[in-house]
């Protein structure tokens, strides 16, 4: 049977990319999961960014309920707002990618962060 924190932290693990593992399963550079007091699992993380993007357009579909093309003008601006909150726009050509996935062009994207950007 599955711990409850193990089963609790799954979600997370997928939203990062990572897997959880069990105690047995734990390696050196794994965070390890505490249950008052005592290890009961560990995160893994991924060991390299490939995909990151695809796994934060993922998060940001499934929070919306639904893929970036079929958003309205608006959630697609809430969707980039996301995506540059959780830092998807530092990664090398994000900007291109996610107008493909919006169906937009890069200068909409462009467009919808300068909208986003808190004013001084």
């Amino acid at each position: 049977m599955t711990h409850p924190l193990l089963a609790a932290v799954g979600p997370v693990a997928d939203a990062v990319g990572g897997t959880v593992v069990g105690c047995e399963e734990l390696e050196p550079g794994d965070i390890p999961l505490r249950w008052e007091g005592a290890v009961v699992g560990g995160l893994r993380l991924p060991t390299e960014l490939h995909g990151a993007l695809d796994r934060l357009i993922g998060g940001v579909e499934r929070e919306l309920g639904r893929p970036l093309t079929e958003l309205s003008r608006e959630d697609k601006q809430r969707a980039v707002r996301l995506l540059d909150e959780r830092g998807a726009f530092r990664l090398r050509k994000a900007v291109e990618d996610v107008a493909d996935a919006l169906g937009v062009s890069r200068f909409t994207v462009y467009n919808y962060l300068n909208a986003a950007a808190p004013t001084a």
